[in-house]
Formats: C-alpha cells, sequence, structure tokens
C-alpha cells in the first residue's frame, strides 16, 4: 500500500510538472493554460501504462523460459494489436484508392475501427463460405494414424506435430480444420437465426405500431412476459426440452434451437420497432398515404420500413452479436450445435484441458484461447460497425 500510494503521489508531481513545464514553453497557450490538473494526470498515467506494455512486451522476449512464459499471452496480445491496426489502416488505405467513387466516399469518411471491424468481418465471411476449399481435413474427419490430442505450437519436444501446427482434438480431428469449419456453422447458423428474429420482431412491431389498440395491447403483453425470464435461462430450458422431441420428430436439434432463440431475440427487435414505429405513424407523410387509401403494405413496406432502416440495422449488428454468443454458451453447455459438426462454443469446452500446459508450454494453451479468441474478436468487429452506423445515422460530426 505505502509503494502504491508512493507512486500516486510521484506520478501527481510528475502531472504538476508536465503542465506547468508545457505552460512555460509554449507561451501559456490554451491547450496547457486551461488544461485541468486531472488531465494533466491523466495524461501521465497513460504514459506510465505505456512505459510498462513497452516492459512487460520485452519481458515476453527474455532468454529465461519462466519469465517469458509469464508475459507470453500479453506479449501476443500486443504483437496482435499492432497487425491488426495496420492490416485495417491498409484495408482503409486501399478502400481509398480501389473501387466506386461512392466506395471511395465511403472509406474517406470511415475511422479505423470501422475498416478493421469490416475487414475482421469480411475474413470471417470468406472463411465460412469456402470452409470445404480451405481446411485441410474434413471438420468430423478423424485422421488416420495421427495421435488424439496432439499440443498446439508444433513441437514434437511439448507432444507436437509439425503438420498440425494447431494440434488434434481428444479423439485425433485437426483443430485448423475444426476452426475454420467453425466459423461456416456457428457464424452462419447465428446470421440465419438474427434474420429469422428480425423478420419476427420486426413484421409484429410494425403491426402493433400501425394498428395500436388491442393488437398492440395483446402483442405487447406476450413480449413483456417472455422478456421477464433471464434469455439464455429459458433458451437453455426449452433446448432441454427439445433434446428429448427432436429425435422422436426426426428434426435436427439446431433446427430447434434457431427457432428458439429467433422468437426469444425477436422480443427486443418487437420492442424496438415498434417505438420507431410508433414515432412514424404520426406523422403527416403517414396520414396523407391513409387519405390516399393506401393499403397497410404499402405503409409499412413504402413509408415505415425505410424510414427505420438506421436503428434496425444498427439493432441487426448488435442482437446478431448476442446471438452468437448465445449460440456459442449453448454449445459449450452441451445443448447448442452437436456433433459432428465444428462450434466454437464446444470446442472452448472440450480442448478445456490444454490449458494445463499455460504454466510450461503457453503456446500449447492456446487451442482452447483460439476459438474462444475468434468469437471475442468477431463481436468486437460488429460492435465497431454498429459503432459507426449510429455515428452516420445520427448525423453527427466528428
Amino acid at each position: 500500500m505505502i509503494w502504491i500510494l508512493a507512486a500516486l503521489v510521484g506520478m501527481g508531481a510528475l502531472a504538476w510538472g508536465f503542465r506547468f513545464a508545457g505552460q512555460q514553453v509554449t507561451g501559456q497557450k490554451p491547450v496547457f493554460r486551461d488544461m485541468p490538473f486531472g488531465v494533466a494526470y491523466g495524461y501521465v498515467l497513460a504514459g506510465f501504462a505505456a512505459c510498462c506494455l513497452v516492459w512487460a512486451y520485452y519481458q515476453g522476449h527474455s532468454s529465461d523460459p519462466l519469465v517469458a512464459n509469464k508475459f507470453f499471452f500479453l506479449r501476443i496480445g500486443i504483437e496482435g494489436f499492432i497487425i491488426f491496426a495496420i492490416a485495417a489502416w491498409l484495408f482503409r488505405l486501399a478502400g481509398r484508392n480501389v473501387g466506386t467513387a461512392w466506395t471511395k466516399k465511403l472509406f474517406r469518411a470511415m475511422p479505423l475501427t470501422a475498416a478493421f471491424g469490416i475487414l475482421i468481418i469480411l475474413i470471417y465471411a470468406v472463411l465460412a463460405i469456402f470452409a470445404g476449399a480451405l481446411a485441410p481435413y474434413g471438420q468430423e474427419q478423424i485422421i488416420p494414424g495421427v495421435a488424439a490430442n496432439i499440443t498446439p505450437g508444433g513441437d514434437p519436444a511439448l507432444g507436437g506435430n509439425p503438420d498440425f501446427p494447431l494440434g488434434t482434438d481428444q479423439i485425433g480431428r485437426d483443430i485448423l480444420s475444426r476452426l475454420i469449419y467453425g466459423a461456416q456453422n456457428t457464424v452462419g447458423i447465428a446470421f440465419a437465426t438474427t434474420l429469422l428474429a428480425f423478420f419476427l420482431g420486426g413484421a409484429f412491431g410494425f403491426l402493433a405500431a400501425t394498428f395500436g389498440g388491442w393488437l398492440d395491447q395483446i402483442l405487447s403483453r406476450m413480449v413483456d412476459v417472455l422478456m421477464a425470464i433471464p434469455s439464455l435461462i429459458f433458451a437453455l430450458l426449452l433446448m432441454t426440452i427439445a433434446s428429448v422431441w427432436a429425435p422422436r420428430l426426426g428434426v435436427p436439434l439446431t433446427v430447434f434451437m434457431v427457432v428458439i432463440i429467433a422468437v426469444i431475440d425477436s422480443t427486443r427487435v418487437f420492442r424496438l420497432s415498434r417505438a420507431v414505429g410508433q414515432n412514424i405513424v404520426v406523422m403527416d407523410y403517414i396520414e396523407a398515404a391513409k387519405l390516399r387509401g393506401e393499403g397497410l403494405g404499402y405503409l409499412i413496406f413504402r413509408e415505415i420500413l425505410p424510414n427505420a432502416t438506421a436503428p434496425l440495422l444498427a439493432e441487426f449488428g448488435l442482437r446478431f452479436c448476442f446471438v452468437f454468443l448465445t449460440i456459442a454458451a449453448l454449445s459449450f453447455l452441451g445443448v447448442g450445435i452437436q456433433p459432428p459438426l465444428a462450434d466454437w462454443g464446444t470446442m472452448v469446452r472440450d480442448l478445456s484441458s490444454f490449458v494445463n500446459y499455460a504454466q510450461f508450454a503457453p503456446m500449447a494453451a492456446t487451442a482452447p484461447l483460439l476459438a474462444a479468441g475468434a468469437i471475442a474478436l468477431l463481436t468486437v468487429a460488429v460492435n465497431f460497425v454498429v459503432d459507426w452506423m449510429l455515428h452516420k445515422s445520427s448525423g453527427l460530426k466528428e
């Protein structure tokens, strides 16, 4: 505690000195003259944190294996951040110089975070669409003559195999191939589920906003009942029941999962579309359309929907993330995407034993973290794109 207090006091003194020196050097320019002490302290604290990261990064390259192993994942995280930042910058630069006039203008106004998000989404889309061509083995293929539980890294001294850089799972399937197929299964099913959720929630939400009255009350109360139950627990309960009925009906359990998650998540879409629709139906152009004798289909598809596109698109990105994480969580619990289909949630659960190697062979412990990292990376990328879309649709200027 004494050392922590001494460090905080020392950084406070450095912050005061930083602000004072800036005032003297710049001749009392407003940037330093009007700078609060808290802002100066924040600069010093950020500089201290950056120095700590640089020190930890070099510790990760230490010749002592024990020291290097302690900082292995931090070093990988820093290097990954730098690589992705450079890739996003190059992608945005290419977009500004290649393409149509509209795409060039779009990339010129695009922040680096949005470029990163679009780049990651494109990579995932390519992996999902061409998984069969990119994966060296099948997702359910047990490779003859290859041992199970080969550790990642390819180091024979640690139980690895250079032919399988990410190792094999507990029954001898290639982890790299299953990661690639996981993009096709997990992301593809999540996208289809989100589309179904938006079709249900958006349709009923616009109907409730347009008609109002008893229809609005019935639909709203039904949605309130569904939203009162925690979504993951409710989905887990329904999937447990569906796992009993799926073999009797001859319907794949994945179909039940898509319908269950879509219905649960459609309640959030219903709330948004109803709220947006209620703000639109009172506009003058809606009243003019009614006076012209336009029907319900015209009002919804030609008047309400085009004016509700921006918030619905932003909600689609966020809802996709929640659906994606829900599917991964259900698969981790054993009631989601079923074997032999590759799924990142199931892979995290099945490969969790590799974490025991973290202390003396960090590379070997990355097997479950690769699937977890794939989930986290796509979630962050989608949120970056959604934030940018919200910024554009709000009309705010940087």
